[in-house]
């Protein structure tokens, strides 16, 4: 027995040509996801081989494919070195403090942003916040030395005329997490705080109109208002922001310490560990492993995240 048609609901037997459009409108899309994200996946391979250049004559594809397979062997020295632990404790200690500054920071700044009335003034606010986003951390790292340099960086200039002892910065660890931690806020507040700007642009009016009639105070309604009805947004953020929990900003922790051995204490994250034992040990297995964990470490922690907020809330997950 056939199902009685749904009123209001055509049915499409054929292509239409709007299908058409639409198809080739993403086709650009498509390609590229296939090209740089689907594609590049075949290289997971080499997570669990040993892969050696078999004969030179031939492509890398065919090198992998008769490389030996090793199993698990890549993945142990991970856990196997002496600075696992060390490596491991920074990265999550790390992110957990840019996790929760990466909320406040740009709520706060976004509710200061929207209670502003020149509109022309807030602008150009924003514009200077979010500039240092699109900066790469090797021009924040040449900012960073203008100041910090141990012969002619501002920083000593002002505690020599002050009568004190210059700092040799990029021999002391102490002093660098605080700035890590500032220079990430920095560099990533002014993206946030555009994020939750526009959240709080499509908030309904008539509600703060209805709150100012109780007598309620900007604090008021930001608390009562505001940030309730922001809330499903800060979750989204922070559920994509656990997928990072295992990942490091490799330019802040190499780069901008210029590298510095004597800091290895305070920056030696997962990424920049990653880094010196391919560079030290010439070893893309390795390499490959260790990318290929924190991929599927960060997808679980997504998912994870994702399924305690559906059971608390399930209309602020995600998916």
């Amino acid at each position: 027995m056939s199902k009685p048609a749904v009123p209001g609901r055509k049915k499409r037997d054929r292509w239409a040509k709007r299908d058409t459009e639409l198809t080739v409108l993403t086709l650009p899309t498509v390609i590229w996801y296939i090209c740089f994200c689907y594609f590049p996946m075949f290289g997971i391979l080499m997570a669990f081989k040993n892969f050696k250049i078999v004969d030179a004559t031939k492509n890398f594809f065919y090198n992998l494919l008769q490389s030996e397979w090793n199993g698990v062997d890549n993945f142990k020295f991970l856990f196997t070195s002496g600075s696992g632990a060390l490596v491991v404790k920074l990265t999550l200690l790390y992110n957990i403090v840019f996790i929760i500054l990466g909320v406040v920071v740009p709520v706060c700044l976004s509710l200061m942003m929207s209670q502003l009335y020149s509109k022309r003034f807030g602008k150009v606010c924003q514009t200077f916040m979010f500039l240092p986003y699109f900066m790469s951390w090797v021009v924040v790292t040449y900012f960073v030395f203008a100041f910090l340099s141990p012969d002619k960086g501002l920083a000593n200039s002002i505690l020599t005329s002050m009568g004190k002892d210059p700092v040799s910065w990029y021999q002391e660890p102490k002093y660098w997490p605080a700035m890590l931690i500032f220079l990430s806020q920095w560099k990533g507040m002014g993206y946030g705080m555009v994020v939750y700007l526009a959240s709080i642009t499509g908030i309904d009016g008539t509600l703060y109109e209805a709150a100012m009639i109780d007598g309620a105070t900007k604090m008021q309604q930001a608390t009562k208002i505001t940030i309730p009805l922001m809330k499903p947004v800060i979750i989204m953020m922070l559920i994509l922001a656990m997928g990072g929990l295992v990942r490091s900003d490799f330019g802040l922790f190499y780069q901008v310490p210029k590298a510095s051995d004597s800091l290895y204490t305070v920056t030696e994250t997962i990424d920049v560990f990653i880094y010196k034992m391919i560079k030290t040990q010439p070893n893309p297995n390795m390499g490959s492993a260790a990318s290929f964990l924190q991929s599927v470490l960060g997808c679980a922690l997504i998912l994870t995240s994702n399924w305690i907020v559906k059971k608390v809330d399930s209309d602020s997950a995600i998916i």
